[in-house]
This record gives C-alpha cells, structure tokens and sequence, in this order.
C-alpha cells in the first residue's frame, strides 16, 4: 500500500480533473451556487480525497474500500456533468474534454483498484 499518495499518477490526474472543475463552475449561474456548482466541485474534490485518504490508511483493505468511494464520487461527477451540459451551463466541447479525462480516471482507478486486490487476495 503507498503511503504517498502525490507520488500515485491516479492520485495527480484526479486532482487536476478537480481543479478544471473548479474553473468550469466559476462561471455557472449564480443561483446553483449551493446546487450543481456545490455538489460537482464536491464530487470530483472526492475522487482525489478518498484516494489520499486510503493511503494514510493501515490496511490495504482499508484502502480498497475508499478507491472504491473514489470509485462512486467518478459516477457522480458523470451524473452532473451531463445535468450541466444538458441545462446549459457549459458547452459541449468542454463537457466532452472533462468526460474523456473522467473516464480516463475512472478506467486507472479500476486497474489500480485490480492490482491492490490482486495483491491481497
């Protein structure tokens, strides 16, 4: 189990994915301040929290089990970016670059999930 999470390429790509986020929401409409705009940033914030946290974890069980949180913060995030294309609030160029790094994300965090239970079980 890696203690460092900054040194997990997953960890780094999540974390970036967050921060684009960040940025996209800066311009969505004022009034989904404590809506869309909240529950995205909080969703994609996640994928990177939840690995760094099973880092600091002692067991590599512990550590699956919060990829797999990971895991459900990635489907969440899918969940809102396509409510935010389809009302509008960011255009399809942009909903595409955020949902192919997503995927992305989501396809590491799978394999990387499969190699720490290969390990242990």
């Amino acid at each position: 189990m890696p203690q460092d999470h900054t040194q997990l390429e997953i960890y780094n790509r999540a974390y970036a994915f967050a921060l684009d986020v960040y940025k996209i929401t800066y311009l969505f409409p004022k009034e989904e301040t404590f809506g869309i705009t909240s529950q995205l940033r909080r969703a994609a914030s996640s994928i990177g929290a939840n690995i760094s946290e099973g880092c600091g974890r002692r067991t590599d069980k512990d550590f699956i089990h919060f990829l797999h949180i990971s895991m459900g913060s990635i489907k969440e995030c899918v969940h809102f970016l396509n409510l935010s294309k389809d009302l509008g609030y960011i255009d399809n160029n942009s909903f595409a670059l955020l949902n192919e790094e997503l995927e992305a994300i989501g396809k590491m965090l799978t394999r990387f999930t499969q190699k720490i239970t290969a390990i242990n079980y």
